[in-house]
């Protein structure tokens, strides 16, 4: 299957830049026209904003595979991805028989959230330039972590019409496989698995490596997370995290929204994989070489800087919140984000506690926990200069929203300067990028049909 798989990868072409909302829909809207025996295009949905939400449907497998980029509108990846999935099965019959699938292919599931992000699609590819354009929606608004969800005291059920739409056509299809589409920003690859599968495990390790890009052997996304081998994590359930923030003495319900796709697809027996490819690459992203900092002295260190850029970015929100009119996406997002990054800080202040970590930091965790940091001020701070911006552009130039838009703008450019002299990184080739989240999908997708041993 390798062999095959990797002759496969040589059909992705270069890209120069990332593709938008309407760039996508019309690709797959093409090819709708063009295979009429083939593919068909079908609206699944409305966004918030009233984007139509699309769906490719290929083939005719006995099986179901649903792929969907977009569930976080500032991981791009997948929209180019779904693009080349979708074409090579409509023209390549073989390809089709190959999974034994038919094909769900959703051209994006935030298409509001994209739009604001699309401001540096295409380039230039630096922390900066990426920073000033990025948007996230706040935690209860994001199409991935909405689906329904109720454990001990924790209750969700406000279900967004994009997850909503999601939540149906899984329903519909009752697939045996899902991939949403997501990508982190630097670093090395990771993939999560919502169940352990040791021989896709082996697929999926294989790929970043042909492409130069290390495998993941820094800090998890959350000390709550189970790794599975280096760099495949399983998928964190929700009840794993409210009972870990409850074992912290924390407040589960202050931490958690909804559940994810993945627990969703569990009713079906499906599996979920998700390849979390970065923006940026490090070589000391895979390096597990001690170094001679203390593991526990490295974290108490990061929840210090983390508690400091908290508390600056509390204030300034502090001091606009009676002038604020708008109402917007990124003041939404700032005051979600802003307490959770305390809250990050306050978590690894904790953990810096426990048993077993006195011993020395390995070179890439050095490495993961500087790019968190560098990531938390460049994402967070630049949504709150966005939102600032915004007042100002509306005419609301109060006092308040001018002085504190200045001090946040000066405050950031450090932290933009100091992300970008203090990384080793280098950008990865959007092709790269395809083709290990393709690899990935293909990978995924052709092991649902082969037989357990």
């Amino acid at each position: 299957m390798l062999a095959k798989l990797l002759t496969e990868l040589d059909t992705v072409p270069h890209f120069d830049r990332f593709a938008t909302v309407d760039e996508v829909n019309d690709g797959l809207a093409r090819l709708a026209d063009d295979h009429p025996g083939v593919a068909t295009l079908r609206r699944i949905g409305t966004s918030r904003l009233g984007d139509p939400m699309l769906c490719l449907t290929v083939g005719d497998g006995p099986r179901h595979a649903v792929v969907a980029a977009g569930p976080h509108p500032n991981e791009p990846i997948g929209g180019l991805t779904v693009t080349h999935l979708a074409g090579r099965l409509c023209a390549d019959a073989g390809l089709r028989r190959a999974a034994g699938c038919t094909w769900h292919i959703v051209a994006c599931l935030d298409p509001d959230g994209t739009r604001l992000n699309e401001g540096w699609f295409a380039g230039p590819f630096t922390r900066t330039h990426y920073g000033r354009h990025f948007y996230r929606p706040a935690a209860d608004e994001q199409v991935e972590w909405t689906f329904p969800f109720s454990y001990k005291r924790a209750y969700f059920d406000r279900v967004l019409p994009e997850t909503l739409a999601l939540m149906r056509l899984i329903d519909d299809t009752r697939p045996s496989f899902l991939t949403t589409l997501h990508n982190g920003e630097s670093g090395g690859v990771f993939y999560y698995l919502n169940r352990p599968e040791p021989a896709l495990q082996e697929v999926l390790t294989s790929l970043p490596a042909r492409y130069g890009v290390p495998l993941h052997a820094g800090e998890s996304e959350h000390p709550s997370v189970k790794q599975l081998e280096q760099a495949v994590y399983l998928t964190p359930a929700m009840e794993d995290l409210y009972d870990y923030m409850e074992a912290l003495g924390h407040e589960p319900t202050e931490h958690i929204s909804g559940a994810a796709s993945d627990s969703y697809i569990k009713r079906y027996g499906a599996l979920g994989l998700t390849a979390e490819v970065p923006y940026w690459t490090d070589a000391a992203a895979g390096d597990t070489t001690p170094t001679g900092q203390v593991y526990r002295d490295l974290l108490r260190e990061h929840a210090a800087e983390l508690t400091a850029t908290s508390t600056l970015l509390s204030e300034v929100l502090a001091a606009v919140s009676g002038d604020l009119v708008s109402r917007s996406p990124f003041i939404r997002a700032s005051r979600c984000f802003v307490p959770m990054v305390a809250r990050m800080g306050a978590t690894d202040e904790g953990r810096s506690g426990a048993a077993g970590n006195d011993r020395p930091a390995t070179v890439a965790e050095v490495t993961s926990i500087r790019e968190r940091l560098h990531s938390v001020r460049l994402r967070f701070g630049g949504m709150l200069l966005r939102a600032l911006e915004g007042e100002l552009a509306i005419g609301n130039a109060t006092p308040a929203i001018r002085a504190s838009a200045g001090r946040l703008a000066e405050t950031y450019g450090g932290w933009c300067a100091a992300a970008e002299a203090g990384a080793s990184s280098v950008t990865i080739p959007i092709r790269h990028l395809v083709s290990i989240q393709y690899g990935a999908i293909l990978a995924g997708a052709t092991h649902t049909a082969e037989p357990v041993p």
